[in-house]
């Protein structure tokens, strides 16, 4: 844990920032006149899992999938 006041902040955010990507540090304390007032992390990266294909094989598409199709047409009075 890291505690700077503002004006060192202003001076050194590259080199907050850079303690917080390397993992010197979880956690950086703002403060103002040495009372801490705001705190600064990292942004938590997004899981790996990409949503399509999240449920590959997982589902079995009927046999009559397409025929389907035709009912529904008729249900409207038209073929798609």
């Amino acid at each position: 844990m890291t505690q700077v006041n503002m004006l060192e902040a202003k001076t050194d955010l590259s080199k907050l920032v850079k303690m917080l990507e390397t993992r010197q540090e979880d956690v950086i304390y703002l403060a103002r006149n040495g009372i801490a007032v705001a705190q600064m992390t990292l942004i938590p990266k997004k899981s790996a899992d990409k949503r399509i294909g999240i449920a590959e094989g997982k589902f079995k598409v009927p046999d009559e999938f397409d025929a389907w199709d035709k009912e529904i047409a008729s249900m409207f009075g038209g073929d798609l």
